[in-house]
């Protein structure tokens, strides 16, 4: 089994590749080298968000590629999202026709809700605004409804191929999908072997809506970005170091990486790895050569411990927000 381009398909026909490039925490020219080395390994998913801050030095790759005939656009599928302070219907289109113009693209492939919860930024670079005693400004008029009808006009407009969401439990996209007009065609949450979201994957698979997972490595790097941020440091899930994981990679001569990106590709989980370093690139991509038997399947399963550890609680009075996500189960 070598399928290098295999991929799932979303409600609308559209094609997602089952591994794309995680760029979150990647500085410009980080994500520069790490775009191009990803290309070059075989991807064709590049996950972004207007948040991370680094849309145009991707952008600036994509085009050297297309341009160069490399690669044609229809190749690429490319996925951003909504930042916390465009959570007004009247914001989506700037923001997103902002993020096209970083990206020197069209169109996205997929255009996702980053959080349900709103900041009240004062321009496009205030992502992360405070008042005079330092106190977060949190948006409490924010209606997940009208926003989505705003994100369903950015499809009839071509912007963008197909919208979704990131961090929302299965009460909020209940409500999405019981008014929606255009359903959404993707969630991406937190999810890892610790942390299977077992009851969310049947809930989405009940709507057709096809799962992607950050942070399918445990995202210890983290702890590094805290550091460098002057934040405390975050709990992360030390899945890579995990004794099953490496029964089971040295069975089959691959890393504990590959063993974990492995089993969510298996369970038809999108998985965007977050690297900068070349030769991790390369070693997330190479997980289509071997299969996971059932019975490692089942291992891999039952180190499930409901591990949630991206909860947002960096930011002051989120998690007492009424629609922070993480107050539920799934």
């Amino acid at each position: 089994m070598d399928n290098r381009h295999l991929n799932l398909t979303l409600f609308n026909g559209q094609h997602i590749p089952v591994i794309g490039l995680g760029t979150w925490q990647c500085t410009a020219d980080e994500v520069k080298e790490a775009v191009n080395a990803a290309l070059e390994a075989g991807y064709r998913h590049i996950d972004t968000a207007y948040l991370y801050q680094n849309e145009a030095a991707i952008g600036q790759v994509i085009h050297e590629w297309i341009n160069s005939g490399k690669l044609k656009r229809q190749e690429l599928f490319i996925t951003t999202k909504l930042p916390f302070t465009g959570n007004k219907p009247e914001k989506v289109e700037h923001f997103l026709k902002l993020s096209l113009e970083n990206l020197k693209l069209d169109y996205v492939d997929l255009y996702l809700i980053q959080f349900p919860i709103g900041f009240r930024g004062e321009d496009d670079h205030d992502l992360f605004p405070r008042d005079a005693n330092g106190k977060l400004l949190l948006d409490f008029d924010s209606n997940t409804l009208t926003l989505w009808k705003a994100m369903e006009s950015q499809v009839d407009a071509g912007r963008a191929k197909a919208i979704g969401l990131s961090n929302f439990n299965s009460h909020q996209i209940e409500r999405i999908v019981q008014t929606s007009r255009i359903k959404p065609a993707n969630l991406q949450v937190e999810m890892h072997a610790y942390f299977q979201q077992k009851r969310l994957r049947t809930y989405c698979k009940k709507h057709g809506i096809i799962v992607c997972a950050y942070g399918p490595l445990g995202s210890k790097g983290r702890v590094d970005f805290s550091a460098r941020c002057g934040v405390p440091k975050p709990q992360v899930a030390d899945v890579l170091d995990d004794p099953v994981v490496a029964e089971i990679a040295n069975a089959h001569s691959k890393t504990s990486a590959q063993v974990l990106l492995r089993h969510l590709i298996q369970l038809n989980v999108v998985v965007i790895p977050k690297s900068a370093t070349q030769s991790r690139i390369r070693e997330n991509y190479d997980v289509f050569d071997f299969v996971l038997t059932e019975n490692e399947m089942e291992k891999l399963s039952q180190l499930d411990k409901n591990n949630r550890t991206f909860i947002f609680d960096e930011f002051d009075g989120v998690p007492d927000h009424p629609e922070y996500p993480f107050i539920i189960p799934y």
